[in-house]
């Protein structure tokens, strides 16, 4: 069972005898069923019982039932009722609007609506940059998805995924100031897609594709990148590309080689996995290996077409051929964006000494961190619950933060490669370590400069 978690906590209100050991009974009973007890508050006193709060992490959601049910057994312990945290923290969306000036008088009615607003209408109208400078575009990025590929969950629709923009949306603002809209859209067509986006683009400085499905995701962005004159960046793609340079860089500082050097074999070629390896081949990779569902990509190989054709074009300098378990023998690095549980401890064992295992497929890695460490001298993940979380949160909020401030008008590699290096600098020599090759997405530096190193570039470009 995975531990518990504050993503599956719950809090029980019960009311129980005051006196004896009612209260220490409830956290025995919880710690016997394998929850571990974060809070527990008094909320009223009478003479013969005790109101109680008692908050729980718990592994998930069949785990909280039979919390629940283990209090319920206790004959004297009364529950009243249940709570899930994390969908009260939901209720009614994470975000909301608000206005930056206080509307209370006429004088602010004219100004900030009708007839005043009209003086600025007309001046965009007669240069539409000045909506960058006017307006909410200059600070404002749309995240937009179809909801074909949201989190680890697949094809849930733009309903359930408005929960997941909304979050996102939190994180830019929290991390970088940016007032970010969720826009969920009610097709998986591409061209609708493009058309759409394209069609709203006018009130934004800046868009985030986010969970939409390969290989479709390659050529919305392709298409709204030529179509647009703001930044276009897929968040699964190049977010995830960003974090994973930068801990690649860290993690070969640990085990002392040089990415011109290593031998690199990957898991995975959908969105991430490509814009991972098309990254990592700009920072100076030369021997790098892709294996899919079908085996190790490879120029001779039969159906290859669009990515798949352009990964064994750049890919694969010594033509090997079989699965992942007959190349990964010899390898300096590891990096897995595929399924759980493809690469085992013997192949591990294979790999080169000084060994880099990034397993980020969530949330079941493609290896065990705990029996990858027992052979590899560095592990990353894509889970919260394990040392060096490889987590898209430390690039996007800063990448946007720059590319906003500096006013650009596109993303190139450029702009990926600063950020990333931006990242993997903010380790110093004296903090890096084989458990420590990324900050943490609350380091109170890490975004700033982040937005800083991307607006240098972005701006050298204008």
């Amino acid at each position: 069972m995975p531990a518990p978690s504050v993503s599956y906590s719950i809090t029980i209100r019960l009311e129980v005898p005051s006196g004896g050991s009612a209260v220490s009974d409830l956290t025995t009973v919880v710690e016997k069923a394998g929850g571990i007890v974060t809070a527990l508050d008094v909320t009223g006193s009478h003479t013969e019982l005790l109101g109680i709060d008692l908050t729980v992490a718990t592994s998930d959601t069949d785990h909280a039932d039979r919390i629940v049910a283990a209090l319920r057994a206790i004959g004297d312990a009364d529950v009243k009722k249940v709570s899930d945290r994390t969908f009260l923290m939901h209720l009614g969306g994470v975000i909301e609007v608000a206005t930056k000036h206080p509307l209370r008088t006429r004088d602010d009615l004219s100004m900030i609506y009708t007839p005043g607003v009209a003086r600025i209408s007309e001046a965009i109208a007669r240069d539409k940059e000045d909506a960058r400078r006017l307006t909410v575009k200059r600070n404002a990025v749309a995240v937009v998805t179809d909801g074909s590929a949201v989190l680890g969950l697949g094809d849930i629709g733009p309903y359930a995924a408005l929960p997941v923009m909304e979050g996102k949306a939190a994180l830019f603002k929290t991390f970088a100031d940016i007032d970010a809209w969720p826009l969920c859209l009610d097709t998986h067509d591409v061209d609708s897609i493009v058309e759409t986006v394209a069609a709203i683009a006018p009130g934004f400085a800046g868009i985030n594709l986010e969970d939409i499905a390969a290989p479709k995701c390659f050529e919305i962005e392709d298409r709204l990148r030529a179509r647009l004159d703001i930044p276009v960046f897929h968040d699964d793609q190049h977010g995830t590309a960003i974090v994973a340079l930068a801990s690649l860089r860290n993690a070969l500082r640990v085990v002392g080689k040089d990415i011109a050097d290593v031998r690199i074999v990957m898991s995975g070629a959908g969105a991430a996995g490509t814009a991972i390896l098309k990254l990592v081949l700009e920072a100076g990779a030369s021997d790098v290996v892709v294996c899919d569902i079908d085996g190790v990509v490879h120029a001779d190989r039969p159906g290859l077409v669009g990515q798949l054709g352009w990964i064994a074009e750049h890919t694969n300098p010594r033509g090997v051929t079989g699965t992942l378990r007959d190349v990964i023998g010899g390898a300096d690095v590891f990096i897995g964006v595929s399924a759980p549980n493809v690469l085992t401890v013997d192949d591990v064992e294979a790999m080169n000494d000084g060994a880099i295992v990034f397993a980020l497929a969530n949330p079941t890695p493609e290896i065990d961190p705990a029996l990858a460490r027992a052979h590899a001298a560095v592990v990353a993940t894509g889970r919260s619950d394990y040392p060096n979380q490889i987590n898209n949160v430390l690039a996007f909020p800063g990448v946007f933060r720059g590319l906003l401030d500096a006013q650009s008008h596109g993303i190139g590699t450029d702009v990926l490669l600063a950020a990333s290096e931006a990242i993997s600098a903010t380790v110093s020599d004296d903090e890096l370590n084989a458990n420590y090759i990324i900050p943490s997405v609350f380091h109170p530096e890490v975004h700033d400069r982040v937005a800083e190193a991307v607006r240098a570039v972005a701006s050298a470009k204008r």
